[in-house]
C-alpha cells in the first residue's frame, strides 16, 4: 500500500454540529465503559461525512472527545482508504481496486478511463471541485472484479464504457444503481446458477415415501458423469435393513420415535420453518417431506423425536445445540 499522509493544507479548527454531535455521544454509549476507543471508526467516518473528508483537526477533535492519543487515531485514518486525507470531489470521488483480481480482470483500463475524464494524476480535484480519483488496496469484490468505490457504494464488473457511463450519471446528478453493471444477482455466477437447481431439493415432493437414499439417486442421475467400468470384486455381505423405507442414516420411517407428521399443511399454509436458526430452505424442504410443516410440530417434541429427527438428518445433536424447541415455542406463540 502506498504511504498516506494528511494534507499539506489543513484548516484552522474542527467542531460536529448540532446534529452530528448528538449522533457521536449516542453512538459512544453503545460501547461498554472504558472501551470507547472503539468507536473511532464510526466517529471518524461521522466525521469525514461532516466535513467531506478527514483533515488533522477532525483526527484530534475525535482523539479528545474518545480520550486517546493523537497517533492512535491517525494510525486508524491513515491506515483506511475509507478515510480521505485530503479534499476530494464533492459529487464523487472514485476509488479504483487495483489488487491482483481487478487487475487481471482490467482494472488498469478503467483507471485510463479515471485519468482522461478525471485527472491525469490521483488525489486531483476538478476546477469544478466535482471529482477526484485515487487507486487503492483491495476494496472485497474480488468475484466480481474489476470494481471501484464511491463513499459508501460499490460499482462491480465494470469496464471502460460502464466506467464512462457511471460518470455520464453522476455528471448529470444522477445517482448509478450499486453492484453489479452487468446481468448478475450480486456475486451469483455469470448466466445464472449451475448446480443445485432441481427444484425437487427444496419442496420436499420426492421425499414423500422414498428413501433419502433414493432421493440424491434421483436428482444426480442426469447429471452423473459415466463412470468406468471397474473391475469385478468380491461383494460384502448386505446390511440387513428392516423396511424399504429407511433414511441415509438408518432412521426408518415407519419408526416409532418418528415425530407424529401431517399429510399437509393447515389452512393458511405452512410456517416459514427457515425462521428457526439452523433450518435452511433444503432443511425446510426435508422436514416438510417428513410432514413437518408448522412450529408447533417442532415445540411439542420429545427427546426420542428429537434423536429420531437428528439421526435421519445426520445432526449429531444439533437439534439441541441450536435449540430448535425453544425457537419453535417462542414463534408458534407469534401472531401471524
Amino acid at each position: 500500500m502506498s504511504v498516506r499522509r494528511l494534507d499539506k493544507v489543513q484548516p484552522d479548527s474542527f467542531k460536529f454540529s448540532t446534529a452530528n454531535l448528538k449522533w457521536a455521544k449516542a453512538k459512544v454509549k453503545q460501547y461498554p465503559k472504558g472501551k470507547q476507543a472503539s468507536a473511532v471508526i464510526p466517529i471518524l467516518w461521522k466525521a469525514q461525512e461532516q466535513e467531506g473528508w478527514t483533515s488533522e483537526p477532525a483526527i484530534r477533535y475525535v482523539a479528545e472527545m474518545l480520550d486517546m492519543s493523537y497517533i492512535r487515531v491517525l494510525e486508524v485514518a491513515t491506515f483506511y482508504t475509507m478515510f480521505h486525507l485530503s479534499p476530494v470531489g464533492k459529487v464523487a470521488h472514485i476509488q479504483v481496486c487495483g489488487t491482483t483480481p481487478c487487475q487481471l480482470r482490467g482494472s488498469e483500463n478503467l483507471l485510463k478511463v479515471c485519468k482522461e475524464r478525471i485527472s491525469e494524476k490521483p488525489h486531483t480535484v476538478t476546477a469544478d471541485g466535482n471529482f477526484s480519483w485515487e487507486e487503492v488496496e483491495c476494496l472485497g469484490a474480488c468475484t466480481n472484479a474489476p470494481m471501484v468505490q464511491v463513499v459508501k457504494d460499490v460499482y462491480e464488473d465494470l469496464t471502460p464504457q460502464s466506467l464512462n457511463k457511471l460518470i455520464d450519471d453522476f455528471e448529470a446528478g444522477r445517482t448509478p444503481r450499486p453492484g453489479p453493471q452487468i446481468e448478475r444477482q450480486f456475486s451469483a455466477p455469470q448466466g445464472g446458477f449451475t448446480s443445485l437447481t432441481d427444484p425437487a431439493l427444496y419442496d420436499g415432493s420426492v421425499l414423500k415415501g422414498a428413501s433419502k437414499k433414493a432421493v440424491l439417486k434421483k436428482v444426480t442421475k442426469k447429471a452423473a458423469p459415466k463412470k468406468a467400468v471397474a473391475k469385478p470384486v468380491a461383494k460384502k455381505a448386505a446390511t440387513k435393513v428392516t423396511t424399504s423405507t429407511a433414511g441415509a442414516s438408518g432412521a426408518s420411517l415407519d419408526d416409532e420415535d418418528r415425530p407424529q407428521a401431517l399429510k399437509a399443511a393447515r389452512s393458511g399454509g405452512p410456517d416459514d420453518l427457515k425462521l428457526i436458526s439452523g433450518v435452511g430452505p433444503k432443511i425446510e424442504g426435508i422436514l416438510h417431506g417428513l410432514g413437518i410443516f408448522h412450529f408447533d410440530q417442532i415445540s411439542t417434541w420429545k427427546k426420542n423425536e428429537r434423536d429420531w429427527v437428528d439421526g435421519y438428518l445426520r445432526f449429531k445433536g444439533r437439534i439441541d445445540r441450536d435449540q430448535w424447541i425453544k425457537q419453535a415455542k417462542a414463534l408458534a406463540k407469534k401472531p401471524k
